[in-house]
């Protein structure tokens, strides 16, 4: 495990390589985290956890040879599972066996760096001696992430813009077509899109390029 003062480790458990590799990115954009090289093969995660004692593993549930939800019961270490499936038994069952946290794919990189900063609260407000309930319960509430609160009443033109602008292409587009098209910044974009992304008012989805590298696309949810 790690020591006081040194980055969480986190192990990417997915048998897509390339996703694998984008969410491992998301976890070393957290400050404070540290992803391992990615796991692709069911089969090897319960010696690499052995070997190198993550802190978390964040786990894919479709996995060849060995189910995601059976090494939930066999692996003795915090985990978030990260599926396309958002099937209430699979849910149910992920939550049953210990998972910590469940984001369903796609997801905004924001919606995994927000509960890993939650995990890292949960640590710290766990570590150490004995702890009353009223720790305990606070401890657990830090896991439960509230959605991004949208941005201020100010900058509703520029959420309206960013809107518009999804909703009037042709195909879906990145964040660096949507900055070009509102005239904003790039983390301006980002900001927005992730926000009408899971208030539910856009639709958030991967596609591969030309270089193989996984980029988020935006469009209309009648798309």
């Amino acid at each position: 495990m790690t020591p006081e003062n040194t980055d969480l480790t986190v192990l990417v458990v997915d048998d897509d390589f390339r996703v694998a590799s984008m969410h491992a990115g998301y976890v070393d954009a957290v400050p404070g985290f540290t992803a391992l090289p990615p796991v692709h093969d069911a089969r090897l995660v319960a010696r690499t956890v052995a070997d190198s004692r993550p802190d978390l593993v964040l786990l894919d549930l479709y996995l060849p040879h060995v189910s995601g939800l059976d090494l939930l019961s066999v692996l003795d270490v915090d985990a978030f599972v990260l599926s396309a499936s958002g099937e209430g038994e699979s849910v149910r069952t992920a939550l049953r066996r210990g998972a910590l946290s469940y984001l369903v794919k796609p997801f905004a990189e924001k919606a995994l760096a927000d509960r890993l900063r939650a995990y890292a609260r949960y640590r710290r407000l766990l570590a150490g001696g004995t702890h009353d309930q009223v720790a305990i319960d606070r401890a657990r509430r830090v896991l439960l992430v509230e959605a991004e609160q949208a941005p201020a009443a100010a900058a509703s033109t520029t959420e309206q813009s960013v809107l518009e602008a999804v909703n009037a292409a042709t195909e879906d587009l990145t964040v660096v077509e949507v900055a070009e098209a509102v005239g904003i910044s790039r983390a301006t974009a980002q900001r927005y899109l992730s926000h009408l992304a899971q208030a539910g008012q856009i639709h958030l989805g991967l596609r591969y390029g030309a270089r193989g590298r996984p980029e988020h696309r935006y469009g209309p949810l009648s798309s």
